[in-house]
């Protein structure tokens, strides 16, 4: 292989346990971790746990154990979590091993020679929490951590300084030159904003505690922690004894590390700095994901609202847990953790749309041709549209991944799992079926369902290799997740004929969120009788167009389906939803509202939604129910 990818996830401090934020962080690495493996890569992925400072000491005091004791606790928990979590990863490095001691070592030695290191005095307010020197130009009046809002402690010490200002101009060249080094866009702003107010010079020693690496040049001192934590990277692929897998996976590799938004600057200003110094190359990305909060609210153990990563999983089960973190929100942005969120996703993505797919095809296939894939003739225009659409899939796919925009590249495999489930009803194979001359077109529409579902298989792999693997199977193919590649995809006729499907199970059986009685009668005091809802005449509308409406930004037009008849109609959704992704779309529609003319067009009803303080989203419906069902 020629083409080699490097990923990180922070180390994790094992002050404290596995947590959703730590989760996501990793997820995520996996995810294009897997997707370059799809496309050709040598990846090595690390993650590891970082394991010194003043916090792990002082924590280690009050649990009556040593900090060796108390890392050697609780690191195996955060490689159970991401064994728990399916994560591919090449390494899991720990910084109290030797290897990781010797290179820090090394590049402080090497650092040290290019004359960057200096005694003095620091004087100054410093974090325990973030092990983070704060200046008082960022501190308010009551000393609180601008990360973290713990007080800050006055420390006066001799310490060991690094020349970070001496790389100030560089690394503002090197950001300028380079313009993907940090992303997402604002936060490379953030730093070289930052940046530009002019760096100084970093303590890189402490003597006032002993739980870190001893300083080779002053064995009274140990290496501050970022110092220490951040050469992890370079460790781990061979920085202090192995020159050969050092140039392969660093020198001659792309280099990313996926961290959180908190600590963008160590990573950003500290790390590239360190290692211009070493006269080392720096990595060549460095992006910063957002935080989580839990039904809209910020987690804490107070609240009682943080997300356990294990929980969530035994509800719904590990790869719809790692679809709707990397599904839910852009990667970079803030994003919510809901429990009707995560319900909606499994109901609608994975069990109506992906689901419902494979177990109508498999389905079919069985019913038509007893579970075997046969050799049909022919294309029609509906053959090219989807093949058109899976072509332009790959590409997106690819464009998305490779900015790690994981949210968009999930929609666009989904909007081709939407145009297959269409595919269906255009083709109608019901109704083929019933003229035996037309069986060998009732082959080819089969053929491209079950290829289409293959591919499918394959693209969603690196974010739900379990149902993957499920897929494959019911499609009658023993493929292991390893030998999964884009190349193998990339045209169409990957499906052998004469191949035998397995049954058809469904891999996301749709779930329903249980409301008690009391909580239903707390909420809603403005009771109607049945005799007012039967007034109401709801039904299942298919979305035939969509489009802007002129000098309306709420607006959008649609052109619906409700049976034999066609209905024009309005709703305030443009904020939420381009045109085209609703082409196609099943909702659901009040046929018996009086028609209102808006805009100088004659809205004939009016489509449920669903509203949030943050969106309103269209209530969708099983594809395979038919236009015009009334809702009872």
């Amino acid at each position: 292989m020629d083409k080699k990818f490097f990923v990180t996830t922070p180390i994790y401090y094992v002050n404290g346990e596995p947590h959703v934020g730590t989760a996501y962080t990793t997820i995520a690495a996996d995810v294009i971790s897997r997707y370059k493996r799809l496309k050709g890569y040598d990846v090595y992925f690390l993650t590891g746990t970082d394991e010194h400072g003043q916090k792990i000491e002082e924590t280690a005091n009050k649990a009556g154990l040593t900090p060796k004791e108390l890392v050697d606790k609780t690191s195996p928990k955060f490689k159970k979590m991401w064994e728990r979590l399916n994560i591919s990863n090449t390494d899991f490095i720990r910084t109290t091993e030797d290897r990781h001691i010797k290179a820090v070592n090394k590049i402080l030695k090497k650092v040290n020679e290019n004359g960057d290191i200096y005694k003095g005095n620091y004087e100054g307010l410093y974090c325990v929490s973030c092990e983070n020197f704060v200046p008082k130009n960022q501190v308010d009046k009551d000393e609180l951590c601008p990360d973290c809002g713990k007080k800050l402690r006055t420390v006066k010490e001799e310490s060991y300084f690094f020349k970070m200002s001496k790389y100030q101009d560089q690394l503002l060249k090197h950001i300028e030159e380079n313009p993907n080094f940090i992303q997402p866009e604002y936060r490379k702003n953030e730093i070289v904003s930052f940046i530009k107010q002019g760096l100084t010079d970093l303590s890189i020693s402490r003597n006032t505690f002993k739980w870190g690496i001893p300083l080779e040049i002053d064995n009274g001192h140990v290496i501050y922690v970022w110092f220490d934590a951040l050469t992890n990277y370079i460790t781990a692929v061979g920085y202090e004894n192995d020159s050969e897998k050092f140039d392969k996976y660093w020198n001659n590799s792309e280099v990313l590390h996926i961290i959180g938004k908190d600590i963008i600057r160590f990573h950003a200003i500290i790390w590239p700095t360190m290692l211009m110094s070493a006269g080392i190359k720096v990595p060549d990305k460095i992006v910063a994901h957002g935080w989580w909060t839990s039904e809209g609210e910020k987690m804490s153990k107070s609240k009682n609202n943080v997300v356990d990563p294990e929980k969530e999983i035994e509800k719904y089960g590990l790869d719809a847990f790692r679809y709707f973190m990397l599904r839910e929100v852009n990667f970079g942005v803030d994003g919510d953790y809901s429990q009707q969120g995560i319900v909606n996703r499994i109901n609608y993505d994975l069990a109506n749309d992906l689901g419902n797919l494979l177990n109508r095809t498999i389905g079919m296939v069985k019913k038509y041709f007893n579970g075997i894939v046969i050799e049909g003739e022919g294309e029609d225009n509906f053959d090219k549209e989807i093949k058109a659409l899976y072509s332009q899939t790959l590409v997106e796919v690819d464009d998305y991944m490779n900015k790690l925009q994981f949210s968009k590249a999930l929609e666009s495999i989904w909007k081709f799992i939407s145009r297959m489930n269409k595919y269906i009803d255009e083709t109608a194979p019901w109704t083929l079926a019933k003229d035996e001359s037309k069986k060998s077109r009732l082959a080819v529409v089969m053929y491209n369902l079950v290829e289409s579902l293959y591919k499918i298989s394959v693209l969603i792999s690196p974010f739900m290799p379990e149902t993957s693997i499920k897929m494959l199977n019911q499609l009658g193919l023993n493929e292991k997740i390893d030998n999964l590649s884009i190349e193998k995809i990339e045209n169409w006729g990957n499906i052998p004929y004469n191949i035998k499907l397995a049954e058809p199970n469904p891999i996301f059986p749709r779930i329903e969120l249980e409301v008690k009685e009391e909580e239903i009668i707390e909420e809603e005091q403005n009771f109607i009788s049945i005799d007012d809802f039967s007034k109401v005449k709801i039904v299942v509308a298919e979305i035939l167009q969509a489009d802007n409406v002129d000098g309306a930004d709420k607006l959008l037009k649609f052109r619906v389906s409700i049976g034999k008849k066609e209905r024009t109609v309005l709703s305030g959704i443009a904020k939420y939803y381009k045109p085209q992704e609703l082409i196609g779309k099943k909702v659901l529609f009040v046929s018996n509202l009086k028609p209102v003319k808006l805009r100088g067009i004659l809205s004939e009803g009016m489509l449920l939604t669903t509203v949030t303080k943050k969106s309103i989203r269209l209530i969708e419906i099983d594809k395979s129910i038919e236009n015009g069902t009334e809702v009872k």
